[in-house]
């Protein structure tokens, strides 16, 4: 009897990594996601360990049991509760090697749209500090700015003293400075986002 036992315990130990290793890889996968995100210019911390418990969920309850039988035909010796464990452990670290990759891949199209935002507001505040009557132009420095076409077409709204109250302009990456800048109305970004949702 305390052979059989003592062969699960082996069995157990050896298969056990899957636990540690979805919490562990869950938490660093949704670092990645925030740092290195794979769309756009990310979700944020909580966004990204939102989505990194969804792929490692998937990839675990989804992926894993096929993946236990596969590896049962190569392996029949193997229990099932461990080759369900070697499957998700193996699961989970690819889904963290997908996420990298994935981030690394787009992290120049993330680089690039960051500088066109830092480009577009520059552009647009010189316009405004040139143009804008003076309410505006003493709150420059306060302006924001929005992508509304990433890397092309932004809006950089200078705030007035009433908060419903700003004056923006529509920035052309792509068209030299300053034709490449237009008023764009009085409505603030806030406001101007609500509305595109």
């Amino acid at each position: 009897m305390e052979r059989v036992w003592a062969g699960r315990l082996r069995w157990r130990m050896r298969g056990a990594w899957l636990a540690p290793l979805l919490v562990v890889l869950t938490i660093a996968d949704g670092i990645l996601l925030d740092a290195l995100p794979f769309s756009g210019d990310g979700a944020g911390l909580v966004g990204g360990l939102l989505l990194a418990c969804l792929f490692n969920l998937l990839a675990v309850v989804v992926l894993a049991p096929v993946a236990a039988l596969a590896l049962r035909r190569m392996r029949p010796d193997l229990p099932g509760v461990v080759a369900r464990d070697y499957a998700g452990a193996a699961l989970v670290v690819l889904v963290s090697a997908a996420l990298l990759a994935g981030g690394l891949a787009h992290r120049p199209a993330v680089a690039h749209d960051r500088s066109a935002l830092a480009d577009a507001q520059a552009r647009g505040m010189a316009w405004i500090g040139m143009h804008a009557p003076a309410e505006f132009r003493s709150r420059v420095a306060r302006a924001d700015t929005v992508a509304i076409v990433p890397g092309r077409v932004y809006r950089t709204c200078a705030p007035g003293v009433a908060p419903t109250r700003a004056w923006c302009v529509v920035v052309r990456s792509a068209v030299p400075f300053p034709r490449g800048v237009r008023f764009a109305g009085g409505e603030p970004n806030a406001l101007f986002q609500a509305g595109r949702e």
